[in-house]
């Protein structure tokens, strides 16, 4: 990119010399020229040696469509015989200041994100690829997430949004929590934005090396936690440490559990043995405290497990029959790391 207001500099030229040796293709954009009558400044840089240039205004929009026409035609095919490398898609979420960075710097071995102090230092979600095993694994560091209402940066809040919006497009989600103060109220919010996006879960409590040994409880941590998170209680918790790098690598072994978890298939038939003996041993009951009889049972996806139970009646399940119907296909299927969605339809 040049100024076009000014001459060609001596270093430019040396720049476009050292650039032609990559044999890439090189396109030299003249900006700052805002107007038709301006576009005879562009022979003077044609002494370059190029046929690849174009004049455009950043400013005034000027010659913009122009530009990412030229930059198409000039970019590779791409090759559909050749098979795209797949990996696993990790996002890392959390409220500001957990560690995130650190713990992805940590799995990269070197500092690959700016980790401060100070709270909401990464604005921007940063996607990290990294091989382990022969495994490739995409680390997302997302920005800190927390209310809207509190945040007055604008381009903070773009980020928050990006991050909601980067545990969708995730294969699986890593709520960071801090061991030494947890869960706050925002632990709760993040927590339900992973619950709800139907992604596999997995809970990383970090700073654990700052616990005093005595109160190095992970049985006591994990019941004080799930007692304001019950709802995510089905995720495998890790206590690790981003500054030693105590368990960091346990995140990649475990999100491919969890993630296989999340594509669990369970065959017609055991499902429908399973909601006999919960008909005789645990009769469903409605909204309304009816009972309703299951006739049968299938599932209808996975990521998450979804599945579809045809009934008589029109009512729906009350919710603490349905947490508990969760719990009991869990502990039957062994199903462990993932949310489960249940359906009730009348046939």
């Amino acid at each position: 990119v040049i100024d076009g207001k000014r001459m060609l500099l001596p270093a430019e030229e040396e720049l476009y010399i050292e650039l032609k040796r990559l044999n890439k293709h090189i396109l030299v954009i003249v900006n700052k020229i805002d107007t038709p009558a301006e576009e005879i400044k562009i022979a003077e840089y044609y002494r370059l040696g190029t046929d690849c240039m174009i004049g455009i205004s950043a400013e005034h929009k000027r010659n913009i469509d122009d530009l990412i026409g030229m930059i198409k035609m000039l970019l590779p095919l791409e090759d559909s015989t050749v098979e795209k490398e797949e990996y696993l898609k990790i996002a890392i979420v959390g409220r500001i200041n957990v560690g995130k960075s650190s713990i992805i710097n940590r799995l990269c071995g070197k500092e690959r994100l700016i980790v401060s102090e100070i709270p909401g230092t990464t604005r921007d979600s940063t996607d990290t690829l990294i091989v382990r095993e022969k495994k490739t694994f995409c680390l997302v560091d997302t920005a800190g997430i927390r209310k809207l209402s509190r945040t007055r940066d604008k381009r903070e809040q773009a980020s928050i949004i990006k991050a909601k919006k980067d545990m969708i497009r995730a294969d699986v989600i890593c709520i960071i929590l801090d061991a030494s103060e947890f869960p706050a109220r925002q632990d709760m919010a993040i927590a339900h934005l992973a619950h709800e996006s139907g992604k596999p879960l997995i809970i990383a409590l970090n700073k654990w090396d700052l616990i005093e040994s005595e109160n190095k409880d992970p049985m006591m941590f994990k019941k004080n936690l799930f007692e304001k998170l019950d709802f995510i209680s089905y995720a495998p918790v890790l206590f690790i440490s981003a500054l030693s790098g105590q368990r960091i690598v346990k995140i990649l072994e475990l999100a491919q559990e969890v993630y296989l978890m999340g594509q669990k298939k369970i065959p017609t038939s055991q499902l429908n043995k399973f909601i006999l003996w919960v008909n005789e041993n645990y009769p469903p009951l409605s909204k309304k405290r009816k009972r309703i009889k299951i006739k049968y049972m299938t599932q209808k996806q996975i990521l998450p497990p979804t599945f579809i139970l045809f009934s008589h009646s029109r009512s729906q399940l009350s919710p603490a029959y349905e947490k508990h119907l969760i719990h009991l296909i869990r502990d039957r299927f062994n199903i462990y790391g993932t949310p489960i969605r249940l359906q009730l339809k009348r046939n």
